[in-house]
């Protein structure tokens, strides 16, 4: 059974990584998630100077996942090489996540991740709740398109991910015009949780990013929607947690998906859990290649 995929010339041993933002500032636990079997490696979002983020509380459970407020908190550029080197000792491909606020500051970064041997970096245009970065960025088309041929130009592996916005097939199509190797498609969504008891909100930053398996339904919908409107290989991100949420992020067209609150959930052991249902339905349905079944929906709905 395969199960190996390729974007951008970096192959995977399987098509589950690593959500940005889960884990991924630890060298010692980057290493602990590929050994659980992931099948690549994102870290945190790194900007350019240490972030300490939002004071607690940060991350509250809701019935149908989590909203989170970290504030982007990262060890800064300057943290890069130690979990580049981590994920290189165990031959794990790992992409550095970024998060900016100017060109300047999205190329400084990724020269960094490239000097140290990352093998791509996934430019974070989709932030809820970081000031001045993520979604507020992605208004700017034109200054979108300067960041992703800037970093290109470069010589990485070079993949924009979008959040939920009005613009977001636009958004796609630059991606694809300016020569990304990628898309990664979705963050979490602005929420809120007020606690009635003391009739104020619960994050310190009042909103943040909802997580989980309730926004799973709303990523495979745009997953799907992005297939039909570009070649670019899609990292299909939002409410995976078991291996029936995967196999429908590849059938609406992704090629990978990224895991994040199923580790809260579950643990690292969901990585294997996922991995076993996906062979299992593969070899249920007759399938020898994970690759068969990418955008198979697509053609169920045409016939």
């Amino acid at each position: 059974m395969k199960l190996d995929v390729t974007i951008g010339g970096i192959r995977f041993r399987n098509p589950l990584l690593l959500a940005s933002g889960i884990l991924g500032d630890n060298p010692a636990l980057l290493r602990r998630v590929y050994e659980s079997s992931a099948g690549g490696l994102v870290t945190k979002s790194i900007t350019k100077e240490k972030r300490e983020g939002y004071r607690t509380p940060i991350v509250v459970g809701v019935k149908c996942g989590f909203i989170n407020a970290v504030g982007l908190a990262n060890p800064g550029i300057e943290g890069i090489r130690d979990l580049v080197k981590a994920a290189k000792e165990i031959r794990a491909p790992i992409i550095v996540s970024i998060a900016g606020s100017t060109i300047e500051e999205f190329v400084e970064i990724a020269e960094e991740a490239k000097k140290y041997g990352a093998d791509g970096v996934e430019l974070n245009f989709s932030c809820p709740h970081a000031e001045k970065r993520g979604l507020e960025l992605s208004d700017d088309i034109e200054l979108v398109e300067d960041i992703i041929k800037s970093v290109k130009e470069l010589g990485i592996v070079t993949i924009p991910k979008f959040g939920i916005k009005d613009n977001l097939s636009e958004l796609i199509k630059v991606a694809e015009d300016s020569k990304a190797d990628a898309v990664t498609l979705i963050n979490t969504i602005k929420a809120m949780k007020i606690d009635v008891w003391t009739k104020r909100p619960v994050l310190s930053n009042v909103f943040g990013g909802l997580s989980g398996p309730a926004i799973h339904p709303i990523a495979v919908r745009v997953v799907y929607e992005a297939y039909e409107i570009t070649k670019l290989p899609i990292i299909g991100v939002g409410g995976v947690v078991d291996w029936e949420s995967a196999v429908e992020m590849f059938l609406a067209g992704a090629t990978a998906v990224q895991i994040g609150s199923a580790i809260a959930l579950k643990g690292l052991k969901v990585f294997k859990e996922i991995i076993d249902g996906i062979r299992y339905y593969l070899s249920e349905q007759g399938f020898n290649d994970i690759k068969e079944i990418i955008g198979l929906a697509h053609k169920q709905v045409e016939s």
